[in-house]
């Protein structure tokens, strides 16, 4: 028998090496619950749907995939959106599933019924609803490769219902891996030239994709060049905040002498 769209999403979360998702359960995914239930991927289950998006998100940023949130419609939908907010904002990657109302239903003014498009369109990076069993694999493949290609970020994806129970034949899509971006050989050099010419140089370090390796390279970078190291908002962990090349965090009502600093750097 072919499996169920909430099975087909199991499958799928699975393909993707999740390993956790994090949830306040709720009866418009009572399909996808079921097919989680006994299977290899845990579940963490909040208190609140904020905390369930804001423990996502911290999975994201920790691990550089997304981080995997399951929350009902209407209300629950509307307290995820401070955790999706957060993402969109920090660059990680993450997915927030949202239980929608059934197909037939739409434009009905049903209960709790969301146009999540609308809703969460200014914030994530894609929002989808999930119209047919068979389209599951497509539309996690997509949504991964957008919460993880370029600048990460949130995508949404909404699961009518009905369609949850929907069955279909298809194969799980292939686990989605996405090219770290990288400067061009000429553009270091640029780099090198500008700071061997550079009298009072700063490094202002922030954004995303950032792993222990990288952050240790940052340390190595500073301390060789004897360049300072100030960091944006949220991003203290960038560098030990005890090295001698860190400067200070830029961030509201920054140090005055970090500022002084910032304005007398002749290379940023």
């Amino acid at each position: 028998m072919a499996p169920t769209g909430g099975e087909l999403i199991a499958a799928g979360l699975k393909a993707q090496g999740v390993a956790r998702v994090f949830c306040v359960p709720g009866e418009s995914y009572l399909a996808v619950l079921d097919a989680l239930h006994d299977g290899p991927i845990a579940i963490t289950v909040a208190r609140q749907e904020g905390g369930a998006a804001m423990m996502a998100e911290a999975w994201g940023k920790l691990t550089g995939r997304p981080g995997v949130a399951l929350v009902t419609r209407g209300p629950g939908a509307a307290n995820a959106a401070a955790g999706v907010h957060v993402a969109q904002q920090d660059a990680t990657p993450m997915v927030l599933m949202i239980g929608q109302i059934a197909r037939d239903m739409r434009g009905r003014d049903a209960f709790q019924e969301v146009d999540y498009a609308r809703m969460f369109g200014g914030m994530a990076k894609w929002v989808a609803e999930i119209d047919s069993a068979a389209r599951i694999p497509e539309m996690m493949s997509r949504a991964w490769h957008v919460a993880m290609s370029g600048r990460p970020g949130p995508v949404v994806l909404a699961l009518p219902q009905d369609m949850l129970v929907e069955r279909a034949d298809v194969l799980d899509a292939a686990r989605v891996e996405v090219s770290d971006p990288a400067p061009a050989p000429r553009d270091l050099a640029r780099l090198a030239n500008a700071l061997g010419e550079a009298r009072s140089p700063v490094i202002v370090a922030g954004g995303s994709r950032w792993d222990q390796a990288a952050c240790d390279r940052l340390a190595e970078i500073a301390e060789r060049w004897q360049i300072p190291v100030a960091v944006t908002f949220r991003r203290q962990e960038l560098i030990d905040n005890t090295h001698p090349a860190y400067a200070g965090e830029l961030t509201f009502g920054p140090n005055p002498a970090l500022m002084e600093r910032m304005r007398a750097a002749d290379l940023m």
